[in-house]
């Protein structure tokens, strides 16, 4: 515990902070917040798919698999100049974080790499944070992003070891966690989280939240997304997730990882704004701001400019 932040939590302990009555997990969930964070300052950050499709892992939930049939079209990777005008396009509206997501299952290193390179370069001279997802990484090529100026990378967890095993099979769990140790070893920062809604139980759910504190020192930011249920997905007949699920997660996650960014992510558009502004309450501090989340609608700025105001938020300065 270098942080002075616990990373033993054990599974039956997190599943009873999980399952206590609402209104005393929110209380003590907000207790840490206001111990931790600005009680008004939500981060705003954009996610933008540089390259789309095609991607030959088989993840379930995701519509950019190639194997599976959706309305996802598989296209290639944007040029520096576009990417550029997305960021300005961020930035105008008040994001000061923008993540770039490619279709990979891993970096390779050759012309596309480079153009990432540059990409982060460019990004990180517009003012603002650089954030990356482009599937696993070797310690070499971390290097090379952090060089580049990167801030942060995204690389989730998805959900329990054991549960994992049946949304993926073409990577496995330890995978993942090197991917985030070489990330972390180059002095990155770590984005990291999971998705709730696929069919997993609450211990699955507990689970995931026991890896993610484990890692030391804990995830700067840690998205929780609910299932989009996408056509053509294994998952796209799987039942909506109960707001109150999410909230739960948030809260729970914000307790085990008091200094973490915890980001409302993925799903956000199926939840009514006194939901949004709940999982807010109970230690959201971070969102997706922008009409897409890589190729799933997402709520539209105005909209979250609206919420804000209407609750006396601010957006937190990069």
């Amino acid at each position: 515990m270098s942080d002075g932040l616990r990373h033993d939590y054990a599974r039956a302990e997190v599943r009873a902070i999980h399952d206590l009555p609402l209104f005393e997990l929110i209380d003590r969930a907000r207790a840490v917040h206001l111990e931790h964070h600005p009680k008004s300052e939500l981060q705003l950050c954009t996610l933008l798919s540089v390259k789309t499709g095609g991607c030959p892992e088989d993840c379930a939930y995701c519509p950019q698999s190639a194997h599976y049939k959706t309305p996802v079209d598989r296209e290639q990777l944007l040029g520096v100049d576009e990417v550029l005008a997305a960021a300005k396009r961020a930035r105008e509206v008040g994001a000061t974080r923008l993540c770039m997501g490619a279709a990979w299952r891993e970096v390779k290193d050759g012309p596309a790499f480079e153009q990432i390179l540059e990409m982060v370069s460019k990004v990180k001279a517009e003012g603002l944070e650089t954030c990356v997802t482009l599937g696993m990484l070797t310690a070499e090529q971390a290097q090379r992003l952090r060089a580049a100026g990167l801030d942060a990378y995204n690389h989730n967890l998805d959900s329990s070891p054991d549960f994992y095993r049946s949304i993926i099979t073409t990577r496995t769990f330890d995978q993942r966690l090197e991917t985030l140790k070489n990330v972390r070893a180059a002095g990155i920062t770590v984005c990291t989280g999971g998705i709730i809604g696929m069919g997993e139980g609450v211990e699955d759910r507990c689970a995931m939240l026991v890896e993610l504190a484990k890692l030391d020192p804990h995830p700067e930011s840690v998205p929780i997304n609910a299932l989009v249920r996408v056509p053509g997905t294994p998952l796209e007949n799987m039942p909506p997730v109960d707001p109150l699920d999410l909230v739960r997660m948030i809260a729970t996650a914000r307790i085990m990882m008091p200094r973490s960014r915890v980001r409302l992510s993925a799903g956000r558009a199926e939840l009514s704004r006194e939901a949004q502004l709940l999982c807010m309450y109970a230690g959201a501090n971070s969102i997706f701001y922008g009409e897409t989340l890589l190729t799933t609608p997402n709520q539209g700025p105005d909209a979250d400019t609206e919420l804000m105001r209407s609750a006396g938020l601010s957006a937190a300065p990069a």
